[in-house]
């Protein structure tokens, strides 16, 4: 299965890019609470915009919206849902309290089989204008998968780099996924019901968010580096929530080490020059 881009439908949504919310999501990170109306948002808040609210009979088992129908992703049959990363330019700031556009379309949507079995890959590509100007370009990578079989063996995740220049260490309680979640309207249960997330989807705990990890990478980014021009990132093994965790980054590349150095993510970032 494959999707004509040239043909493709586009979603619009609008926001006032409410800078309250950015505010609290800055103190649901233990960060001084600063953005205010007129502010540049940090990189990657936009996630906390663009709600897309819908009737509990329009969404799935997992919480998300069903697929297929209206929306612009198809129905692959696959029934687990995951952000497998993403790639994102920044043309220009966003800034709090001034209204924003966001245009949506399907890059991809095809049908492929791995190594684990059946797979759907889908790359959604976003553009978020404000007053006119094209400020940030992002393409979103979601994977799809057959629920998990009890008796198959545990893939193995890759091994992280261990020749950081830089490491912070992270922790994520169950209260900062749920309030991550609800700022985002992210209903996805693996992120706050831990008996679907272990019985039904095959986690051992609460997931932290895909997008949560790759936030902390990039506020590290702008931190080290200044004002981010490009940043990509690449999830490999989920991170529960009960797992501290370091933030490493060495040169261009950051990365998520896990508590048994199993890599979770790894990222590459471009500054502004």
């Amino acid at each position: 299965m494959s999707n004509d881009t040239a043909s493709a439908p586009a979603l619009l949504v609008t926001d006032m890019m409410d800078p309250a919310r950015a505010a609290a999501f800055q103190a649901a990170l233990g960060l001084t609470p600063q953005v205010a109306a007129g502010s540049r948002l940090p990189p990657f808040f936009h996630q906390l915009y663009f709600w897309t609210p819908l009737p509990p009979g329009a969404l799935g088992r997992d919480g998300h919206p069903k697929v297929g129908g209206a929306g612009l992703i198809p129905d692959m049959g696959l029934p687990r849902r995951m952000w497998a990363g993403g790639r994102l330019r920044f043309q220009a700031p966003l800034r709090a309290g001034i209204a924003a556009e966001k245009t949506s379309v399907l890059e991809k949507a095809e049908r492929k089989t791995g190594r684990t079995g059946p797979l759907g890959i889908v790359t959604l590509r976003h553009e978020i204008r404000q007053e006119g100007a094209l400020c940030l370009t992002e393409w979103h990578d979601l994977v799809y998968r057959e629920d998990p079989d009890p008796a198959a063996p545990k893939p193995v995740p890759p091994e992280a780099r261990t020749d950081e220049t830089e490491a912070r260490e992270v922790s994520f309680s169950s209260t900062l996924l749920f309030r991550y979640s609800a700022l985002t309207f992210n209903g996805h249960r693996i992120h706050y019901d831990l008996d679907y997330a272990r019985d039904v989807e095959g986690y051992e705990g609460l997931v932290v968010h895909g997008p949560l990890l790759a936030q902390h990478l990039m506020l590290l980014a702008e931190e080290l580096m200044g004002p981010l021009a490009e940043f990509s990132f690449r999830a490999s093994s989920p991170l529960m929530h009960s797992e501290s965790a370091v933030l490493c980054r060495n040169g261009p590349d950051l990365w998520v080490r896990g508590p048994d150095g199993r890599q979770c993510m790894s990222a590459t970032a471009a500054p502004k020059l």
